[in-house]
């Protein structure tokens, strides 16, 4: 039950290890950078890209949409919507799927089917955060304690309306629970805002997942009504 549930949230924001040993300075200035922006951080909303990739059959298949996170006294919380694509590239009318984290459930909304699988997180609330956390919000003091971090390099990358210079961060959990399912988590984050704007998940199997962020709006005003779970919803516990 435990591993479903880190599953589920991994993949619904669906993330060589010398820090513990001796931390670069680069390293050190990037976890300080990221506790000052983490002090405040109130939400982020962005535009979502998920590229999947099979390594079997060497397919990427597409998701997009939009998610937010907030930091309110419940803890994190967070909303997405995403939207197939069309063989010509385009999202679908309709979402495919809506996924919503209230700080102690996380629900997997299928419009299509109607189904919407409900997770529990319990005792093991903080460690599903970490994922969350990962690039919004997120301390560089918690960072290190759920990962095991080595400093790459930085990498200008764009977050859709100029060029953002982000430190590019490989990270090890050190739940084994966590590393069984990802051999390693790489996010490119900016430092001075505490978002990433991309992130690369890897499979044992060879799978992977990139996500890229657009469109980043902090600590603004969020509309949660797109995020909203049918009410009619047949609600399936795990």
């Amino acid at each position: 039950m435990k591993k479903l549930f880190t599953t589920a949230l991994a993949l619904a924001l669906t993330s060589t290890a010398l820090h513990a040993q001796a931390p670069s300075p680069q390293l050190t200035d990037v976890l300080h950078q990221l506790d000052t922006a983490s002090a405040k951080f109130h939400n982020v909303q962005s535009d979502v890209s998920y590229d999947n990739y099979t390594r079997v059959v060497r397919d990427h298949s597409i998701e997009t949409g939009t998610i937010y996170v907030e930091r309110s006294g419940k803890g994190q919380q967070m909303g997405a919507v995403f939207f197939n694509s069309t063989p010509d590239g385009k999202p679908t009318k309709s979402p495919a799927k809506i996924l919503v984290y209230d700080g102690s459930t996380l629900q997997m909304y299928s419009p299509g089917t109607n189904q919407d699988d409900v997770f529990k997180a319990g005792a093991n609330q903080a460690k599903y955060e970490s994922f969350l956390t990962l690039g919004f919000g997120g301390s560089g003091s918690d960072l290190a304690k759920a990962w095991t971090i080595t400093y790459d390099r930085n990498e200008p990358l764009s977050d859709g309306t100029k060029q953002v210079n982000t430190a590019k961060l490989i990270l090890v959990s050190k739940d084994p629970g966590v590393s069984d399912m990802f051999t390693r988590v790489t996010i490119w984050v900016d430092p001075q805002r505490g978002i990433s704007l991309k992130q690369l998940f890897e499979q044992p199997n060879g799978d992977s997942r990139t996500t890229t962020y657009s469109n980043i709006r902090l600590n603004e005003h969020i509309d949660t009504k797109p995020y909203e779970i049918s009410k009619k919803a047949q609600h399936i516990p795990h």
